[in-house]
């Protein structure tokens, strides 16, 4: 459901509703088709909004709903947390790669 661009998605509503062509800039390297997919799959599971302005042509733009603000929370705890952690998370995988065998 959410994944890496679902979790970049969430992460570039936080600040408030934004375009499709936005959220494309935004995200680097996400092709539009899995931008699409993806804001389908979050709208589909109550995290995102969809709103279409009755203009010409439409403007749609998306935002969080509360069920997304409260997962954007998480998310930005749990970064926060690798934040505060990467020398350890470093210091850990030299060890295991300085011990590991080559012959995998």
């Amino acid at each position: 459901m959410t994944g890496r661009w679902g979790a970049l998605i969430i992460a570039a509503l936080v600040p408030g509703p934004v375009r499709f062509s936005g959220l494309h800039r935004q995200i680097g390297g996400i092709s539009q088709k899995m931008l699409s997919q993806y804001l389908k799959s979050l709208v589909r599971y109550g995290l995102v909004e969809r709103l279409v302005e009755p203009t010409v042509p439409p403007q749609v733009t998306y935002r969080l709903t509360p069920l997304g603000r409260s997962l954007a929370e998480q998310l930005c705890a749990l970064l926060g947390w690798f934040g505060a952690n990467t020398a350890e998370l470093e210091a850990a995988r030299q060890r295991h790669d300085a011990t590991d065998s080559p012959s995998r």
